[in-house]
């Protein structure tokens, strides 16, 4: 049993991108569906589809690489744990690396990206942040 499946999938897809797997797959759940959604939003991904595995759903993430291999996400790391909840306000809301980052926001509009939870006045426990 996972004590943090979030950090569990982040964990995924940096293993993953750092060996240059073409996707990625991870037990599926909402909030991962939104995170997911996120990254796809955001462009850090083609592509994500949910898979009938044997005895679980998993979500496959289809990772995104540059035209000469390139990683398009660089740094990913989570910010909020269980054992230290981190919740930010819309005005706290700070663009990560000058706009050229995002956070991942939990809010209760939904998954968010920092940006859109700007735009839509909403804040929220801080998930990851990844450029």
């Amino acid at each position: 049993m996972l004590t943090d499946p979030i950090a569990d999938m982040l964990t995924r897809i940096r293993n993953a991108v750092h060996v240059e797997r073409p996707h990625v797959d991870v037990p599926v759940s909402k909030v991962k569906r939104g995170v997911a959604d996120v990254l796809k939003r955001e462009g850090y991904i083609w592509d994500w589809s949910e898979v009938d595995g044997e005895a679980i759903k998993t979500l496959r993430l289809e990772l995104k690489y540059g035209p000469n291999g390139e990683h398009v996400i660089q740094h990913i790391k989570r910010i909020s744990s269980p054992g230290r909840r981190v919740y930010r306000k819309a005005t706290e809301l700070r663009p990560v690396l000058n706009g050229l980052g995002i956070s991942i926001i939990s809010t209760s509009g939904g998954v968010l990206s920092d940006r859109e939870a700007r735009q839509k006045k909403l804040g929220g426990e801080v998930l990851c942040e990844l450029y």
